[in-house]
């Protein structure tokens, strides 16, 4: 079933069926889009980062956010976690290829924000 978009009478359009499914971009955005995921993969583009650094760099982010960010972000398999020693308990996260392949729509977005002051 395709939807069909109309303009009505005042001008404005009205679409007679509604998506079934997401479309792509809200599918993208289910991805990158939640607060501070966008941020942590920026900050993961170099290499490896240790929790407590990353949280740092993110200054106004919890630590419980950004650990919960970065669950979503490992089940999404943007992220991969490693543990680098078990006392004390030290991980890094590091962004996957999959995550990489986010980096020029994130750098757009850098761009798009700064030439116009958001």
């Amino acid at each position: 079933m395709k939807a069909s978009i109309t303009t009505d009478s005042e001008g404005r359009k009205r679409v007679s069926e509604p998506c079934l499914e997401p479309c792509p971009i809200e599918r993208g955005m289910r991805l990158i889009g939640g607060k501070w995921k966008g941020s942590i993969l920026w900050h993961l583009k170099d290499g490896p980062v240790r929790f407590n650094d990353l949280s740092r760099q993110l200054g106004g982010a919890s630590k419980k956010m950004v650990n919960q960010r970065l669950r979503e972000m490992e089940a999404m398999e943007l992220v991969e976690r490693r543990v680098l020693s078990t006392r004390p308990v030290a991980v890094a996260y590091e962004i996957t290829d999959f995550g990489r392949s986010t980096l020029d729509v994130l750098d757009q977005l850098r761009v798009w924000a700064e030439e116009h002051q958001v």
